[in-house]
């Protein structure tokens, strides 16, 4: 590979500096630094950050191709900024054996957008009743490290214990999707005031939060890691924050669009804003944002849920669940946490980089940029402003509930071990 000079961007927000990448690794970090041999980049204003890592991507492949596919998929995650994803298990067939994650993991290795690191099932069919081959899946070339039925929650105790239990012998995690099913059957939206005027069956609060309660004393009593997916309710942040106050091995994530919009949206009864947990309430955004800030949400995860036109241009009852979210991200979480003052550049390296790395035990990803680290950087630009345009996504979905609206920030650049895969905000 050839030697690539950024020049003059500021890394982490700080002050501006040269970066110098000779093949797959970062040479020299400074100022003033020689360009001889070097392609440049010149990247005064911008910010570098470490390559983001998504903990939460749905790829769709195999068996639901029409959605998205692995190449696409990674494609999306790029121009998002993303060296890395997990891709959750919920394709067709269930990635509930060695054999599915092998081929995920794969096809990750031929797109080279970025890692794809396959997340596996919690129980056999994502049915709730058995477990998976955990163990197989973890000895597997994949080398899974974590599992979850996400898109349906492991309700039942036992079941969930034993996953705990079992995946702790090789620092494992389990993620939780935390929907108590009884509590949500039928449901269609939030439940509360907005749910009562519109006439939609409600998804309460406390579907999430029991279970997430349930979920980290078991946890504490077995000594093993549980993860929580999507957070989104106020009360969910206190129990998570007692948590961590016990000492316990709980981490959570929450998304960009829980940090942002509200359950008022659906008054348009447009499918675009149905989502799996759904939009909730402007205190329960407000909770998460100051969560996210102090930590005790440890990490932005995208829940990038991508959909054919078909199951969303539809009646709201009828719609699919999700929302696409890698490549609008960055952006969304530079509107709510940056240019709110809640966090730094800093801080978004730690919560999109570092953390979710770490979270998933990444070798390479989630690093420091310094000399001798693997060269995976993003490079923002986050004085750009630009409405969102659907039509113009890498993702072969087009369910964002952004279109139209004006976000701030853009990547032009993303780097994979050195090499480019995104230059001026296109793909390489």
């Amino acid at each position: 590979m050839s030697k690539i000079l950024i020049r003059g961007a500021k890394i982490l927000g700080g002050e501006p500096q040269d970066v110098l990448i000779d093949g797959e690794t970062i040479a020299e970090v400074g100022t003033d630094l020689g360009a001889e041999g070097a392609r440049v980049v010149e990247a005064a204003g911008q910010i570098l950050l470490p390559g983001l890592v998504d903990l939460h991507t749905h790829l769709r492949e195999p068996g639901r191709e029409d959605s998205e596919t692995v190449l696409t998929g990674t494609k999306a995650a790029a121009v998002g900024g993303f060296t890395a994803v997990h891709a959750m298990a919920n394709t067709f067939p269930v990635a509930d054996t060695a054999g599915v994650v092998e081929q995920v993991w794969r096809l990750g290795k031929e797109s080279g957008y970025c890692d794809v690191q396959p997340i596996g099932a919690v129980t056999v069919g994502l049915e709730g009743r058995q477990l998976a081959e955990l163990g197989a899946m973890h000895d597997s070339a994949a080398g899974v490290r974590v599992f979850s039925d996400d898109g349906k929650c492991v309700d039942d105790a036992v079941i969930m214990r034993r996953a705990l239990e079992y995946v702790k012998a090789f620092d494992g995690v389990v993620a939780q999707h935390a929907q108590e099913p009884r509590l949500t059957e039928g449901a269609q939206m939030n439940e509360g005031i907005v749910s009562a005027e519109l006439g939609l069956s409600g998804w309460p609060a406390v579907a999430e939060e029991s279970i997430i309660a349930r979920d980290v004393l078991l946890a504490a009593h077995v000594g093993s890691r549980v993860h929580i997916c999507h957070l989104s309710t106020a009360g969910s942040v206190e129990i998570v924050r007692w948590a961590k106050s016990k000492g316990w091995n709980v981490t959570a994530e929450v998304t960009p669009h829980h940090l942002l919009l509200t359950d008022e949206l659906v008054r348009s009864y447009n499918p675009v804003y149905k989502v799996n947990p759904p939009l909730r309430t402007e205190a329960d955004v407000m909770a998460l944002r100051e969560a996210l800030a102090d930590g005790t949400i440890d990490c932005v995860a995208t829940d990038h849920a991508p959909h054919p036109h078909e199951d969303k241009d539809c009646e709201w009852g009828a719609a699919a669940m999700g929302m696409v979210g890698l490549e609008t991200a960055l952006s969304v979480v530079q509107h709510t946490m940056v240019d709110s003052g809640l966090l730094d550049w800093a801080g978004v390296a730690d919560r999109m980089s570092f953390r979710p790395a770490h979270i998933g035990r990444l070798t390479g990803h989630g690093r420091a940029i310094s000399p001798g680290e693997p060269a995976n950087l993003t490079l923002h630009d986050s004085a750009y402003r630009g409405v969102v345009d659907p039509a113009g996504f890498a993702s072969r979905s087009r369910n964002t509930p952004y279109e139209g609206r004006e976000l701030p920030g853009r990547v032009t650049h993303t780097f994979l071990r050195g090499r480019a895969t995104v230059v001026d905000g296109k793909l390489a």
